[in-house]
């Protein structure tokens, strides 16, 4: 007797190339970012794992912050998006799209254009740019989301993404929604919401 036929294809492996792959764009973005004038982590010479505070100067020059869950958000996004476009494709093939955007996006992030966008458009008035270990943390938070998503049915990454932007919203006035939102069409109630007043 043969066991009964799945709907699900089955889970391949990302093979040792693949992960090569991986480690060759992460040397590739840290090199851009530092030819950007990025410094390598925080200028306070005492660098730690996790900064909690958004509104300091510490926040975007660790390894994590509070805005790595945004991060590990883009990863469910690509996954989910990935999949939808492409079902078929091989998991290395989709993990190397989600962490090449991801890592163009830190690029772009830490560019003087976008830079003086959100120190104008956002709370994040004394924003300098991500130190090169932040953005750093910034892919392998997108990879770790990524992840979850390849392991979790859409429905648990979905209920995933609204906590974690709820939490976030709770805890810091801001998430991945308003981040979004400021960058692109900003809104002075929001700025003021966010600002606390």
């Amino acid at each position: 007797m043969h066991p009964a036929p799945t709907s699900a294809p089955p889970r391949r492996r990302i093979g040792r190339r693949a992960w090569l792959a991986v480690a060759a764009l992460m040397l590739l973005t840290v090199a851009v970012l530092r030819a950007e004038g990025r410094i390598w982590w925080c200028a306070c010479r005492t660098p730690t794992p996790f900064s909690t505070d958004p509104g300091s100067r510490h926040n975007s020059q660790h390894l994590l912050d509070p805005y790595s869950f945004s991060h590990l958000l883009h990863g469910l996004i690509f996954f989910g998006c990935l999949r939808l476009i492409a079902p078929r494709a091989r998991p290395a093939a989709i993990l190397l799209i989600a962490l090449a955007v991801e890592a163009g996006w830190e690029v772009l992030e830490n560019s003087p254009l976008i830079i003086a966008r959100y120190r104008a458009a956002t709370a994040a008035v004394g924003y300098t740019g991500d130190s090169i270990v932040n953005s750093t943390g910034d892919v392998l938070s997108c990879a770790l989301g990524f992840w979850l998503a390849s392991r979790l049915s859409w429905r648990w990454s979905v209920a995933i993404f609204v906590a974690v932007e709820l939490i976030m919203l709770g805890l810091i006035r801001d998430n991945l929604t308003l981040n979004v939102v400021m960058l692109l069409y900003p809104l002075d109630a929001i700025r003021r919401w966010q600002a606390g007043g």
